[in-house]
């Protein structure tokens, strides 16, 4: 046996024999069975309430693609996809959830998803950038220990603002535990951004709209929005003279916070109007943290489960997300079913993963997303544009080419000195929202000739097409197949077979045939890289 056909199989591009299977693989919970079945009732009993008939179960192979991308950042390899689609068994779909929520593929995703949520100013300032590299490691380590979320939220906003966190941030290789302070330098410990974004973040109210001034079509006053801003009014900044200032200190008993242009003083105090009960030698920050993350709190779990929902389908059960309370345009789509998961969320100690495994088991997540029109009540999947992380691991995982920095806390500030790192600074301000995706000139000119995706797709340069051509255990059809499982997750159709098969004959009628047949199959899978189908999770 020579070693293409040795690599072939040992990557599971050719299977001799049955699918393997891991020893102990993970098994589904419970608990999270037991909540996706109430979230298949509620949907179910709106379905049939509002007359709708929902889009047809997706097929393995868009189940599977749909899942890796949210809970991995990737599409599946062959080997995955061929050992999923040979699988016969009725829970496999529950199984793959819950071995992919084990793996470190779940934790670097999570950590870019969140990364760009709460530190959002990295993915344009320099400065910025850098100092994400230690917040990146911090949140790296909460997701890779599933910490509850409530005590994340509560870290972060009771971190330590000192010199010794200062010195940890500028020099993330530091020995000691990495903290979250870059939250606070990206928002230059102004009261006030520090208020906007914990609000729209964590309780998913956009409040900075009474920053000025009451607004007129909300709920929120202005002295409500300072009233948050007060408990981070002891935060000290530090000015190095380049327009970039640092958190220094934090005077800890400073409870109050003036509101500028005007000679007013406002008290800390909490968004839904309680007075906070201060303990001696607890700052206001923690008091904050407290109530915040407190069963009592009427925004955190809601916020929470509703972005976590319009993270895998794309629109959140309250639209928008970070105005869930008080917008003019504020829609609540399925009220009962937010009540649901917010109450198991508290009551699974705000574990991300339960929740996480139980919306991917519902029947509403594993639907197809073909159809035309709106899908009310989540009837039918939406299309949702790549991320620049996922996009990349996805071509990484389709052509076989090493991904040497896909795990690497470093590779985005690299100023572009590597592959992924010039891929991320084309890509990666994509939300994965569906209805925000655009493509600039410059992305696409990178997916059609850009030098990752020149060398995956050229024939005597990649891994996966030379060793699909030089394979003595393939024919035409099977390389086509192979492609397509590798690019799409799933077989050709017997039309897409019949036009790729027509395509690389006419191709071969020449005087090199054989060269003429690998540059066709090449056009073929760059063709399939460049699909809408591949640069979509759908």
């Amino acid at each position: 046996m020579n070693r293409v056909s040795l690599w072939l199989i040992t990557s599971g591009l050719l299977m001799l024999a049955g699918p393997a299977s891991a020893a102990d693989p993970p098994k589904p919970s419970t608990e999270a069975v037991a909540l996706t079945a109430r979230i298949d009732a509620l949907l179910g009993a709106a379905w049939t309430a509002n007359k709708i008939v929902p889009a047809e179960t997706a097929t393995d192979g868009e189940f599977l693609r749909r899942v890796y991308l949210d809970l991995a950042g990737r599409i599946p390899t062959v080997t995955e996809t061929r050992v999923f689609l040979a699988d016969k068994s009725k829970d496999k779909r529950q199984r793959v959830v819950a071995e992919l929520l084990q793996r470190p593929t779940y934790t670097a995703h999570m950590t870019a998803v969140w990364r760009h949520l709460l530190l959002p100013e990295a993915d344009s300032n320099f400065q910025f950038s850098f100092i994400s590299i230690g917040f990146e490691t911090w949140l790296r380590e909460q997701f890779a220990k599933n910490a509850g979320y409530d005590q994340m939220v509560r870290e972060l906003l009771t971190t330590p603002v000192d010199q010794q966190s200062q010195q940890r941030l500028f020099n993330p290789a530091t020995p000691g535990k990495q903290t979250p302070i870059a939250f606070y330098f990206a928002k230059e410990a102004k009261a006030e951004n520090l208020a906007s974004s914990a609000a729209r973040i964590f309780l998913g109210l956009r409040l900075e709209c009474a920053q000025c001034h009451d607004h007129p079509f909300a709920t929120w006053t202005r002295d409500q929005f300072w009233g948050l801003a007060a408990f981070f009014g002891g935060l000290q900044t530090q000015d190095r003279g380049d327009g970039f200032n640092i958190p220094d200190k934090e005077i800890l008993d400073r409870r109050e916070l003036g509101i500028p242009g005007t000679e007013r003083v406002v008290q800390a105090t909490f968004p839904d109007g309680a007075e906070p009960q201060w303990k001696f030698k607890v700052g206001p920050r923690q008091t904050l943290a407290d109530w915040v993350i407190g069963k009592n709190n009427p925004y955190f779990a809601r916020a929470t489960v509703n972005r976590v929902w319009a993270q895998m389908f794309g629109i959140g059960l309250v639209e928008p997300v970070d105005e869930m309370v008080g917008g003019q345009d504020t829609k609540s789509h399925h009220e009962g079913l937010l009540d649901e998961l917010a109450k198991s969320f508290v009551a699974h100690k705000y574990d991300l993963k339960f929740l996480f495994e139980a919306i991917a088991g519902s029947k509403a997540y594993q639907l197809s997303s073909r159809g035309q029109g709106a899908a009310p009540l989540y009837s039918r999947q939406l299309l949702r544009g790549l991320t620049g992380e996922q996009l990349y691991d996805s071509l990484s995982a389709a052509t076989g080419q090493p991904n040497a920095f896909g795990d690497d806390p470093f590779a985005a500030f690299n100023g572009g000195n590597n592959s992924r790192g010039e891929f991320l600074t084309k890509f990666g301000q994509h939300t994965g929202k569906s209805t925000e995706y655009e493509t600039s000139i410059i992305q696409a000119l990178t997916l059609m000739n850009g030098s990752f995706v020149d060398a995956a797709t050229n024939p005597s340069r990649s891994q996966l097409l030379s060793a699909v051509i030089e394979s003595p255990f393939f024919n035409e059809k099977s390389r086509i197949e192979t492609i397509y499982l590798a690019a799409m997750s799933r077989m050709p159709t017997e039309l897409e077979l019949e036009k790729a098969q027509s395509f690389i004959g006419r191709a071969a009628a020449s005087d090199d045939p054989k060269k003429a047949r690998n540059e066709a199959l090449a056009d073929v899978f760059w063709s399939l890289i460049n699909s809408v189908e591949f640069v979509f999770n759908h």
